[in-house]
């Protein structure tokens, strides 16, 4: 029994031979299944001798702030990692300087583990889930299953920010639209990493059209301030002064940072290489060149351009997980490096497949369902890695047509995710009034 499938087996209309159990006890039994995989998943990483590379590449940075060195000419670990981020995040980093690396390397597992649960709950409240039991359960269940999945191992093992991050934008997403706090979590996840950018500039695009919109109703400019823009607003401003502290701190880097670092995409790594699951990664290993060039530019142009449409779209019809999930694809798509860790939005896109199965019937449930199941094997699958990649030997370069698919399998899952957002809007499109406001009301956001 897959676990957003507990939520169909808790109705007493199911008939499932486990409902009783979990309907008596659905949280204490989640609990006891989280608690299994989370200390199995423990265990694995521990034989796996994982080197948790990115969190002492963090900790090399702490220590460069401490220390007054420059964040752009250190290198950490043997494989000389340098540091990729702005220098905001380096400022957050520095309390990992004051732990010694076995007591970091445990509260980083913990930690993560911790915001995986915060994730998958922020998830399925953006998706209005669960209706027949405690979210909690419906948040243990989830998390024991998609905890095994290769950006969430792969986070984990290297010690990344990306679950920070997630939850960070989230956290935002599944406020009331009123809140005077949102847009605060968007604008510091882009303070860390600059990615997340585009949430604030899908908030800007649904608030100008729906600004637009009330204008030409005849609304005055006043009542044409809607929460998107002021969403928007507070997320830049909340970025900016990210930069302003980082600019006082550590001027010299935070110059640096702006004027060069953020320009040099190809200093974060091989372009070509299986772990970048970007659009430009798959464009070069599929033209097996080292940059793709203008073929990337235009394609990414092309994909930031519908992307964005397709995630204001569903905004504006007041789909917001959709819209959410479908900007986290296109980010995902069109930024230069997209590791295969920062691809832990398939949390929130399996969920949401799995929320459209249980609100179908019949033949349409069954296809949602298919649909979940088959994003969720391919997250769990690690098929990226099945092909020859060694780090500098340049072996995607020389892939064949299989290889090449197995090597871009989650470039292909996002753009299939975008087409699923487009099929889903016009299928809207054509039957009006039967929209789904009271779903997005119940997962935490407003009109």
């Amino acid at each position: 029994m897959t676990a957003l499938e507990l939520e169909a087996s808790a109705d007493p209309r199911g008939g499932h031979p486990g409902r009783g159990l979990v309907r008596r006890h659905p949280t204490r039994t989640a609990a006891l299944v989280c608690l299994v995989s989370f200390t199995l998943f423990w265990v694995a990483q521990r034989l796996a001798h994982v080197t948790m590379l990115d969190l002492m590449v963090y900790r090399a940075e702490g220590f460069t702030v401490r220390n007054g060195g420059s964040l752009y000419d250190m290198v950490a670990t043997s494989a000389h990692l340098p540091n990729t981020y702005p220098p905001f995040a380096a400022l957050l980093f520095t309390p990992l300087t004051l732990l010694g690396v076995p007591a970091m390397r445990t509260l980083a597992t913990a930690g993560n583990l911790a915001l995986l649960l915060a994730v998958v709950h922020l998830s399925l409240r953006l998706a209005g889930r669960p209706r027949h039991l405690p979210r909690p359960a419906a948040t243990l269940a989830v998390s024991a299953l998609l905890v095994w999945c290769e950006p969430v191992w792969t986070t984990l093992r290297y010690g990344q920010i990306n679950l920070l991050l997630a939850a960070l934008v989230l956290w935002d997403l599944t406020r009331r639209d009123t809140h005077r706090l949102a847009g605060i979590g968007i604008g510091v996840a882009a303070g860390l990493k600059l990615t997340p950018a585009l949430f604030a500039v899908l908030l800007a695009l649904a608030g100008a059209v729906r600004a637009g919109q009330l204008l030409r109703s005849g609304a005055g400019v006043r009542a044409a301030r809607n929460p998107w823009l002021r969403q928007a607003a507070v997320a830049t401003a909340t970025f900016l002064a990210t930069a302003l502290l980082s600019a006082l701190a550590l001027p010299r880097d935070a110059h640096r940072f702006w004027t060069e670092i953020v320009f040099a995409a190809d200093r974060v790594g091989e372009v070509e290489i299986t772990a970048n699951q970007s659009l430009r990664g798959a464009l070069a290993r599929l033209l097996h060149t080292h940059d793709p060039g203008l073929v990337w530019l235009v394609a990414a142009g092309l994909t930031a351009a519908v992307g964005l449409a397709l995630a204001a779209s569903s905004l504006l019809r007041g789909r917001r997980d959709w819209a959410a999930v479908a900007c986290a694809a296109t980010a995902l798509l069109v930024s230069p490096i997209s590791w295969s860790h920062h691809w832990v939005w398939c949390v929130p896109m399996v969920i949401l497949l799995g929320s459209e199965a249980l609100h179908q019937t019949h033949t349409a449930a069954r296809r949602w369902w298919a649909a979940a199941t088959a994003l969720g094997l391919l997250f769990c699958s690690f098929a990226l890695w099945w092909v020859p990649h060694r780090w500098h030997h340049h072996e995607e370069l020389h892939q064949n047509g299989v290889q090449m698919l197995l090597s871009d399998v989650y470039p292909l899952a996002g753009l299939a995710l975008l087409a699923l957002a487009g099929a889903g809007l016009w299928r809207r499109g054509r039957r009006p009034g039967r929209g789904s406001g009271s779903r997005t009301a119940a997962a935490g956001g407003g009109g």
